[in-house]
């Protein structure tokens, strides 16, 4: 906007801040900021960009909008359920500021749009909760030259910093190389999570992509803040660059975005006695539920909580904990085909993996737990 032209009165507030000004105005008005997930982060990051007039927001997440978002996913409402999850936010989105140019990714990122999606941007927010993801996206982003503003939730604290390739700082890989084992680190639908802790990071990420965006303060590239809600303290940790890190490091290996590298996969399974016959780590929805009623249906072990079995199972058949298997797994048949099962499949992996190590060879994961099986097998079987 020009000097001389009047402000908008929706940023008479957000104008008058020292350093702001109608310039930091435009700069908003003419940047480009891509959301990758709208949910519990998404959420208010979403909010305060298109309330801060950020010109144009790409939205992308491939999911709808179910009940158990709904405690700290606050983008969305009770009329949205079953909606997908950008087209809720638009709609509100576009009541808050309608002129902000709003744009649908609908089918999320993945590796075959990731590099040409994030370098349409000016600027990328981490918003996800699974780590194949949040490894495509820093990858994504690096290779494209891009910063990234990233956030992590996990039950009562959370994360915020910023990976900036034109800053020469740190990357996600030289914090984390790898992805931790499937199952060894639950997300937030299997461990819980604060649902105020959200607006906590959300509001801490659109306050970094703001910064970035108009060059005001100093954002918090190299450096991560560590919130802790239950203690009410915070502490900020310095961050290094790993020269040995695969993606920025002076020896780097990963150059290219290879879809086999962002899948929560297996690993192969071990090799078993002489004569025996060992099934695939994991077994697809149709597949069990195809088996089930039949005259080789298996048996199933929920390895989930007390009180997520109080809310649904798919049968009572076997019952054991995931923290208990390794104190019971001696009462299990070893003649009978077992398919286990958690919420999303990751806890399962973990316990099928561990049977597997105790000589069990006919034991399988569910692939997408209950809430996989509520998806696409049985509807009635309710979702959390």
């Amino acid at each position: 906007m020009k000097h001389d032209q009047p402000i908008d009165p929706r940023y008479c507030r957000q104008v008058i801040l020292p350093g702001m000004g109608p310039g930091g105005q435009e700069r908003l008005r003419q940047a480009s900021v891509l959301i990758i997930g709208m949910g519990g982060l998404g959420s208010p990051v979403s909010l305060y960009l298109t309330a801060a007039g950020v010109g144009r927001i790409g939205l992308a997440d491939h999911d709808r909008v179910e009940p158990s978002n709904l405690h700290r996913q606050i983008l969305h409402g009770t009329a949205s359920t079953s909606q997908p999850k950008v087209e809720s936010a638009r709609n509100r989105l576009h009541d808050l500021n309608p002129d902000v140019e709003l744009v649908l990714h609908a089918s999320g990122i993945s590796p075959e749009n990731a590099l040409e999606l994030v370098s349409g941007y000016d600027l990328v927010i981490d918003g996800t909760d699974n780590f194949p993801t949040r490894y495509l996206i820093n990858d994504a982003s690096w290779m494209a030259g891009k910063p990234l503003v990233y956030g992590s939730i996990f039950q009562f604290e959370g994360q915020v910093t910023v990976f900036d390739p034109r800053a020469a700082s740190p990357c996600y890989r030289c914090l984390f190389p790898e992805p931790p084992e499937p199952g060894a680190v639950p997300n937030c639908a299997e461990a819980g999570v604060f649902g105020a802790l959200c607006g906590i990071v959300g509001s801490w990420q659109a306050s970094e992509a703001l910064k970035l965006l108009t060059g005001l303060g100093m954002p918090l590239t190299g450096r991560m803040k560590v919130i802790d809600t239950l203690s009410g303290r915070d502490r900020l940790v310095s961050l290094k660059k790993d020269p040995r890190c695969p993606l920025c490091g002076s020896d780097a290996s990963i150059h290219a975005i290879h879809p086999d590298n962002y899948t929560q996969t297996c690993e192969p399974v071990p090799e078993s006695e002489p004569g025996s016959v060992s099934l695939p780590l994991e077994i697809g929805l149709r597949e069990a539920a195809d088996l089930i009623g039949t005259l080789e249906a298996p048996l199933l072990l929920d390895v989930r909580e007390t009180y997520e079995r109080q809310i649904c199972m798919i049968a009572d058949d076997l019952y054991i904990p995931t923290g208990e298997i390794q104190f019971k797994w001696e009462s299990l048949p070893r003649d009978r085909h077992l398919v286990i099962y958690c919420h999303h499949g990751m806890r399962s992996l973990f316990v099928a993996r561990f049977l597997q190590e105790k000589g069990f060879n006919r034991v399988q994961s569910l692939r997408g737990g209950i809430d996989g099986w509520s998806r696409e097998i049985d509807p009635s079987v309710p979702r959390y």
